[in-house]
């Protein structure tokens, strides 16, 4: 398994604050937490809130291993108050812009691509179905496989590409986020138009899957790039992109 880590979070954003916030996170914060934490932006999106909480966020960051994860939070909590002293200015920002939110800490298998990989790949995304499922305690590990094994393949048919799967790290082992792309928003309608229909015309790799007798629950959001996401640019966002957020 690879040791790469990730911190997931769901943000609560303030009334008509999301696109200034996508750009605080991406342009503002992504850029320094490059430099000061080996932090990589792996995606900002805004929640579509007919299929979810709204007005809403996600955010996920990248780290390399737990050790790279380790030293950033060790720096994060340096500060008397536990919050980096040389960001006072950009948090109360932010503080503006959001409500709160809730975090996790995610681990994800050697065969789920990093955010380099993604970026470097000829795939057109316009937009996403992040799923969130949760399991019985311990059943994490064999339904991420099941999942490599069973659902990217005729998903992939169907026009859905994976952009991660992950297991929650600091529970047990009892939730996955996968999150797959799509081209083009028929695309989206055609696959969730088979998990509508009866289960077995849905095949053990689309809606079957949710039948094993792991999985509790499952939530799919769909969600869209911020226009600083490395998934719409690329790349990951620079200090040459910040704007005035008076602009947005």
């Amino acid at each position: 398994m690879s040791e790469r880590i990730y911190i997931h979070e769901y943000i609560d954003i303030i009334g008509h604050q999301r696109a200034r916030y996508m750009h605080h996170m991406t342009a503002n914060w992504g850029p320094i937490g490059r430099a000061e934490r080996h932090q990589l932006c792996f995606g900002v999106w805004g929640v579509l809130g007919s299929t979810g909480q709204w007005p809403q966020v996600v955010n996920m960051w990248e780290y390399e291993s737990w050790d790279t994860l380790a030293a950033n939070f060790e720096f994060e909590v340096a500060a008397p108050g536990l919050q980096d002293s040389s960001l006072s200015e950009w948090w109360a920002v932010a503080a503006d812009l959001r409500s709160g939110g809730v975090d996790r800490i995610l681990v994800a298998p050697d065969w789920s691509p990093s955010i380099g990989e993604l970026c470097g790949a000829d795939v057109d995304r316009a937009g996403y179905v992040h799923e969130h499922v949760r399991s019985i305690p311990g059943s994490a590990p064999t339904l991420l496989e099941s999942l490599r094994s069973e659902r990217i393949e005729p998903l992939e048919r169907h026009g859905l590409s994976l952009v991660g799967a992950f297991r929650r790290a600091m529970a047990l082992d009892d939730e996955l986020i996968a999150i797959w792309s799509f081209a083009d928003w028929s695309t989206w309608a055609q696959v969730e138009r088979l998990y509508d229909t009866a289960p077995d015309h849905n095949g053990a790799g689309v809606a079957g899957w949710f039948r094993a007798p792991e999985i509790i629950s499952c939530e799919r959001i769909l969600m869209a790039d911020a226009p600083l996401s490395p998934l719409r640019i690329r790349r990951q966002p620079e200090v040459a992109d910040r704007r005035p957020l008076s602009e947005l």
